[in-house]
């Protein structure tokens, strides 16, 4: 009896949502082609012809709508216009719900998927070419408004401002690759790099953060490091970036993203970045003024690395010096100093490995000054550059490096466009503005 309750429920569940479904598709129609409508920019121009009550089958949220509205075309011929169309934002021939709904399926999944998943949560029936189409159309207009957006005009004072930078491949089409080297048995590439760039704020912490004027926080006796606050990005301050630019062009863009999101507001400027040598020098042309950090989790993956060059990998000798490495390196004043010096204590004077072990040690000695561990926990500053590592995962990967996908640039850009919006948390203002304007924004479609 339940199960033929749930079967009855689930059918007229089914069948009122088709009649709402019905019933909102006649009065949408039915308010849009009523004649008392005023249709900005709706008259005959110099130079046009009117052709009045040109049908027009606009996809809609509750089905397809039959649009009967004036087209004005010019009398050589060259293009036309709709100024209904305009007014609504009619854009791949549907509504602005629609096609929100389609922008953001079509960045979050494949096309064909996105298809799928819009006829089954929302009995909307598009094809994922067409999905395909509105995405490639809207990229650009992504890409300009996140770059228009106003710079915040105040920060509280002692706000900590963060910028990291990573980069992570992507498969591409053969033309895409033609002339560059790669790493594979034939050497031709088959992977475009995507240079990610992420900022973000920390709150002031509770007290003043020390070391800014160069000098070190004070030790506790027995030399260990004053107590820690665990640090919090602010809720929303979080900013992707992705490009395929050089590094040289790339730092531009990130530094002009960090000036809007207020860089020049903070009291200090953190850059985060693994070990990459165009990571350190992007941060060196285009953020002089930062705190360098050494991603403490590259550096600790160095440290094992170093300890299987000298004691074997995965023995029992190399685990246990790993661990204490680390220890050494992220909680004590001196950590990395006293790091090199154990180190070079114990590599031998002749051996096969000497090479290997002071090629993984000199990582240590041309970076010491950015793996000060110690000063920056007391500090109360982020370590690791995770937040651009997962921007790498959510922003690039899940929706650019699936199974049997080959991308050309254009495309891959435009869903990242759209992408870094969406992780922004900036989608909604996005298409509530551009409603707001459909008159004044340029047509995607």
């Amino acid at each position: 009896m339940a199960v033929a309750g749930a079967t009855v429920l689930g059918c007229l569940e089914d069948k009122l949502r088709d009649a709402l479904r019905r019933d909102g598709r006649q009065c949408l129609e039915n308010l849009l082609n009523d004649p008392a409508v005023q249709v900005p920019g709706d008259h005959t121009r110099p130079g046009e012809s009117c052709h009045a009550g040109r049908i027009n089958t606009v996809d809609s949220l509750f089905g397809p709508l039959v649009l009967r509205r004036n087209y004005y075309s010019a009398r050589g011929g060259e293009g036309g216009r709709a100024p209904l169309d305009e007014s609504l934002g009619i854009v791949e021939g549907c509504t602005p719900g629609v096609a929100r709904l389609m922008c953001r399926a079509g960045a979050l999944e494949p096309f064909e998927d996105a298809s799928q998943s819009l006829a089954t949560y929302c009995g909307i029936q598009i094809e994922g070419r067409r999905i395909q189409r509105l995405v490639q159309g809207l990229g650009p207009e992504f890409a300009r408004w996140n770059q228009s957006q106003p710079a915040p005009t105040t920060l509280p004072a002692g706000t900590v401002f963060y910028v990291e930078a990573d980069g992570t491949g992507i498969p591409v089409r053969t033309e895409e690759v033609v002339g560059r080297q790669g790493k594979g048995e034939d050497g031709q590439a088959k992977t475009r790099e995507i240079k990610v760039g992420v900022t973000f704020r920390q709150d002031p912490p509770t007290e003043p953060v020390p070391g800014q004027s160069g000098s070190p926080p004070p030790s506790t006796p027995g030399g260990e490091p004053p107590a820690r606050v665990r640090p919090q990005r602010v809720p929303g301050s979080t900013r992707y970036v992705t490009s395929t630019a050089t590094a040289q062009e790339f730092g531009q863009t990130l530094r002009d993203m960090a000036r809007r999101q207020g860089m020049g507001l903070a009291s200090l400027v953190v850059f985060l970045g693994d070990g990459a040598a165009w990571v350190w020098e992007l941060a060196r042309v285009w953020f002089p003024f930062a705190k360098l950090i050494l991603d403490f989790y590259h550096a600790a993956e160095h440290v094992g690395q170093l300890c299987a060059t000298l004691l074997g990998q995965d023995t029992p000798q190399a685990n246990a010096q790993r661990d204490a490495w680390v220890t050494l390196l992220k909680d004590q004043e001196q950590g990395v100093d006293q790091l090199i010096q154990q180190a070079k204590a114990v590599i031998p004077r002749r051996s096969k490995t000497r090479q290997a072990a002071l090629k993984a040690l000199a990582y240590f000695e041309n970076n010491r000054d950015k793996m000060r561990y110690w000063e920056y926990q007391a500090q109360g500053l982020f370590i690791g550059s995770g937040v651009v590592e997962a921007g790498c995962k959510t922003v690039v990967g899940q929706r650019l490096k699936q199974s049997g996908m080959f991308w050309g640039l254009p495309g891959a850009h435009n869903i990242l466009d759209i992408r870094c919006v969406l992780e922004n948390g900036q989608f909604d203002q996005f298409w509530n503005q551009r409603t707001l304007a459909a008159q004044t924004l340029p047509r995607a479609a």
